[in-house]
């Protein structure tokens, strides 16, 4: 976390000097100190998120290309002028982490046409703007990378 915040911080100060240098590395240290202490957070818990960095970045690109494909098909049913054939679909995540399931859940509300209405437990009620939208729902590219998560 500490590097990652130091990086951050000369990207967004878009040169190197000394002065930026110093600074940057006392702010990152008492941002990473203040996480540790307030939120919990921890050395190993930030070892796992750099492992799963990738992961995770594949998962963003990933939700991007899903959130454009449903864009699409949206905008077809819009400009078709076709009804709207609503379905709610229940299925079970099969995630035991409150982070692959919340993950998920916003995933889903993210994508036009569907919206997570409930989740409990990895037991997700959502709302689908079409009966199509709603097939494979349980078993979607979302699924299988956050699956990887745990691993």
């Amino acid at each position: 976390m500490p590097i990652l915040i130091f990086l951050l911080w000369i990207v967004l100060n878009g040169r190197i000097t000394p002065e930026i240098l110093v600074f940057g590395a006392a702010l990152a240290a008492a941002f990473s100190f203040f996480s540790w202490k307030v939120f919990g957070s921890s050395m190993a818990n930030d070892m796992r998120v750099l492992r799963h960095l990738p992961l995770f970045i594949l998962y963003a690109f990933n939700l991007i290309w899903e959130i454009l494909k449903a864009s699409i098909s949206v905008m077809e049913v819009v400009i078709r002028q076709e009804k709207p054939d609503p379905v709610i679909v229940e299925f079970d995540s099969g995630f035991h982490t409150r982070l692959q399931n919340v993950l998920l859940a916003n995933s889903i509300t993210l994508t036009p046409g569907t919206v997570t209405l409930f989740e409990k437990d990895g037991h997700f009620t959502v709302h689908c703007l079409r009966r199509e939208f709603a097939e494979g729902m349980d078993r979607s590219s979302f699924i299988r990378l956050l699956g990887r998560l745990s691993a």
